[in-house]
């Protein structure tokens, strides 16, 4: 499966909830601009697929500014080149190994119940695929079977797994698996996390000491820190962002659960309110239901 097809897929809810009422909006439109009533339809359309008020605004903005389109598929693709405008100012991300990260150390981190462990399994098959060796690390220790459902997803990318014994240290788990990828010769390391509440100050000081301890084993390391967010909540997303990256730091984003939401339009309020690009989108269960964010063909998803 493509990545058209598995974008169109992913947000086959959100289409569903947006497209016909976006296509209403349009219907009424006369002139070659934008009017107030058509503007109004079109916002209430944006707004209720969580495009948020200030993207929303922003677009309507520009096409207002617009002359010279007639019908409903020249507005909608308008619609569209706007939409991928406001995804594509804050660039995309490349999901690859600076130069000199031997090995490549990836932290996840992450609320409880937004699929991290899910993530690193379809991230640990990514690299696989591209013939990378890869290990990844249980330092979640605290929920119960978190290393076993962490195991079954390393199994099944064919990457390597490295753990200790519920409620270890998990700083002291990241340091080992980290030494481990290095005395190996391994490409790519993933650190698998605790969900944790962003609100909660003595986590997310766990947390940053995590990542300390991982520089200590590989000084520069981490090179890469993703941070999961669950599709389904929508802009609720936006204050556990802003907490993750004010107290950790954050490289990219990862979406998780894009299939199970009718307001896929969050994504746009993310990327443009946090200025983090998206790193890969979850679209389902298996290991190989995962996209690439591209602003472009995420914006005709969602509004085609």
């Amino acid at each position: 499966m493509g990545l058209w097809d598995r974008l169109t897929s992913g947000l086959k809810r959100t289409q569903e909830a947006l497209t016909g009422r976006v296509q209403k909006a349009f219907e009424g439109l006369t002139g070659e601009k934008l009017d107030d009533e058509t503007a109004e339809r079109l916002e209430e359309a944006l707004l209720a697929a969580d495009l948020g008020p200030a993207v929303t605004d922003r677009v309507l903005a520009a096409l207002r500014k617009r002359r010279g389109l007639s019908g409903v598929e020249a507005w909608r693709g308008a619609l569209v080149e706007e939409v991928a405008a406001v995804l594509a100012g804050r660039g995309a991300y490349a999901l690859e190994p600076p130069p000199g990260a031997a090995p490549w150390i990836v932290l996840v981190i992450g609320v409880n119940g937004v699929g991290k462990t899910t993530m690193i399994g379809k991230l640990a098959a990514r690299e696989r695929s591209r013939g990378r060796s890869v290990l990844v690390v249980a330092a979640d220790t605290f929920r119960a079977a978190a290393a076993e459902q962490l195991a079954v997803w390393a199994e099944r990318a064919g990457a390597g797994l490295v753990r200790q014994k519920e409620g270890a240290d998990p700083a002291a788990v990241a340091f080992d698996g980290v030494q481990a990828a290095v005395a190996r010769g391994i490409d790519t390391v993933f650190v698998d996390t605790a969900g944790r509440l962003h609100t909660k100050s003595n986590l997310m000081d766990e947390l940053a000491k995590i990542r300390r301890v991982i520089g200590r084993a590989l000084p520069g390391a981490p090179h890469t820190t993703l941070l999961a967010l669950d599709a389904t909540l929508g802009q609720n997303t936006l204050a556990q962002a802003r907490e993750f990256g004010a107290g950790i730091g954050v490289d990219a984003l990862l979406l998780n659960k894009l299939d199970g939401t009718a307001k896929g339009g969050a994504v746009v309020a993310l990327v443009d309110e946090l200025g983090l690009p998206v790193a890969l989108l979850g679209v389902g269960e298996k290991l190989d239901d995962w996209s690439a964010f591209d602003p472009e063909a995420f914006a005709s998803g969602l509004l085609s």
